[in-house]
């Protein structure tokens, strides 16, 4: 079970399912809403409980970006088609026990760093 929070503390999470697919995206959304890459795994939705209120901005069609309306801070990545939720890494509290297992959209990367971890690197997602 992973259960995490943003910075202020207003919204809080739990995932009773099991995560999947630990990943970094690095597309050029994900950098400028995190500052960096952004590292997230899959939770079912019907596995998640959301407390408080996020707000979501809808960044792509069909596709919905959850963050703190006090904070700031970017929690979750939501694609209409699925069944899973994108959650923050960064948010949960304590170990995660997870690695990830690839980084996406590296075509997009930011010049500024490279990517040396030997992780599986996808120019785009493969889905």
């Amino acid at each position: 079970m992973l259960q995490g929070s943003c910075l202020c503390g207003a919204i809080t999470f739990q995932a009773d399912a099991p995560a999947r697919d630990p990943a970094a995206c690095h597309c050029t959304q994900c950098r400028k809403q995190s500052g960096h890459y952004w590292a997230a795994v899959q939770v079912l939705d019907d596995g998640l409980k959301i407390s408080g209120s996020p707000k979501w901005y809808t960044s792509s069609p069909g596709v919905r970006r959850g963050f703190c309306p006090t904070c700031g801070s970017f929690l979750f990545w939501k694609s209409d088609a699925d069944p899973d939720m994108g959650v923050s890494l960064g948010a949960v509290d304590g170990p995660t026990g997870l690695h990830l297992t690839r980084h996406i959209f590296v075509a997009d990367k930011g010049d500024y760093y490279d990517i040396i971890d030997g992780v599986p690197q996808e120019e785009q997602e493969d889905g």
